[in-house]
C-alpha cells in the first residue's frame, strides 16, 4: 500500500468511527414532520421548521406556487378544504424567505368564487403584498407529455409548471372513490381537461401525473379530518379535530403517515401503492423517520 492509499483508507476509517453504528447499517429514510397544536399557523411553521425551515426550499427572488385544496363551497370547519391559517402561514413563510411572488390557486369543483370566499382562504390572504390568489385561466393550461402507464399526455397548469418552488397543501379527508384524498391526489387541482375520465384507473393515472410534476414540499392539513362522505362533506359529525400538520419532501411518505390518522394502512390506498411502486417515494412506515414536534 502506497502513502496515498494508506491516507485514504485511514480517513475512511476515521469517518466511520464518527457515524453512529445504526447509521452504518442502514441509510436513513425520508423524514416526515408531524406538528401538533391549536394555533394552526404556529403548528404549520413548526412542521416546516422541523425540515430545516422555509429558507431550505425558497430562495430570494423565487416565484412560489402554494396549491391548497379549495375545491368545495364549504367553510373551514367542514374539513373539505385546506384550513386558511395553514395556507396563510406558508405564504408568510415563503415571503419571509425572500419569495418575489407567491401564487395560490386551485381548479375547483364548485363555483370558484364561492369556493375561494367560503373556504376562508381569500379573506386570510387579503391585503398581503406580492401574493396573488387567482382563478385559473383556461389558456394557461399546457399539454405535457406524461408518458405514463395510463396517461400519455395531459394538460397541466402552466404557472404550476413554471414555478421555482411548488408547495402541495392538501387537506386530509375521506374520498368515496380513492378511499382517501391526500397529497398525491391534490395534484388534480392543476389538471385541465376532463378529469373525470381518469376515475376508471385513477390510482395509476395519478401516479403518472405525480411523476411528471416536481413537488418541492408537501404539507398536509390534518388540523381536522373529514372521515366520511368525502370529498365534499358538509356534516360536522363527519369531522374529527386532530390539530396536526404533516410536512415532508416525500409526498408518498407524507400520505403514508396521514393514512394512519384514519385507522388505515398505506397499502390500503391504491394511489399510494401505485406511486410507491413507481419509485416516487416511500410508503413503508418502518422506513420513514417521523419527527414529532
Amino acid at each position: 500500500m502506497d502513502r496515498r492509499d494508506f491516507l485514504k483508507t485511514a480517513g475512511m476509517a476515521t469517518l466511520a468511527l464518527q457515524v453512529a453504528p445504526q447509521e452504518l447499517l442502514a441509510a436513513p429514510g425520508p423524514q416526515v414532520a408531524v406538528a401538533e397544536g391549536k394555533d394552526y399557523g404556529k403548528t404549520t411553521r413548526n412542521a416546516v421548521n422541523a425540515l430545516g425551515g422555509m429558507k431550505h426550499f425558497v430562495k430570494p427572488g423565487n416565484v412560489v406556487v402554494i396549491k391548497p385544496n379549495m375545491g368545495w363551497d364549504r367553510n373551514s370547519e367542514q374539513g373539505a378544504n385546506t384550513h386558511p391559517q395553514v395556507v396563510k402561514a406558508l405564504v408568510e413563510e415563503a415571503l419571509a424567505a425572500g419569495a418575489k411572488k407567491v401564487k395560490v390557486f386551485d381548479r375547483t369543483c364548485n363555483d370558484e368564487r364561492r369556493c375561494y370566499v367560503n373556504s376562508g382562504i381569500e379573506a386570510a390572504l387579503k391585503g398581503m403584498k406580492n401574493v396573488e390568489l387567482k382563478y385559473l385561466e383556461e389558456e394557461r393550461f399546457k399539454k405535457v407529455a406524461v408518458n405514463g402507464k395510463a396517461l400519455k399526455e395531459w394538460e397541466l397548469y402552466g404557472e404550476a409548471l413554471s414555478a421555482d418552488v411548488y408547495i402541495n397543501v392538501p387537506v386530509a379527508k375521506h374520498h368515496g372513490l380513492s378511499k382517501l384524498t391526500l397529497g398525491l391526489k391534490n395534484i388534480m387541482g392543476i389538471m385541465g381537461g376532463n378529469r373525470g375520465s381518469i376515475h376508471k384507473n385513477i390510482d395509476v393515472a395519478l401516479a403518472d401525473i405525480n411523476a411528471a410534476m416536481k413537488v418541492h414540499l408537501t404539507v398536509i392539513d390534518a388540523t381536522r379530518i373529514l372521515t366520511a362522505h368525502g370529498p365534499q362533506g358538509g356534516d360536522l359529525k363527519d369531522v374529527t379535530v386532530l390539530n396536526k400538520v404533516i410536512a415532508s419532501t416525500d409526498t408518498v411518505a407524507a400520505d403514508a403517515y396521514a393514512t394512519t390518522l384514519f385507522g388505515m394502512k398505506p397499502e390500503e390506498i391504491p394511489v399510494t401503492v401505485a406511486a410507491y411502486k413507481r419509485g416516487l417515494g416511500e410508503m413503508r412506515l418502518d422506513k420513514i423517520k417521523i419527527l414529532k414536534v
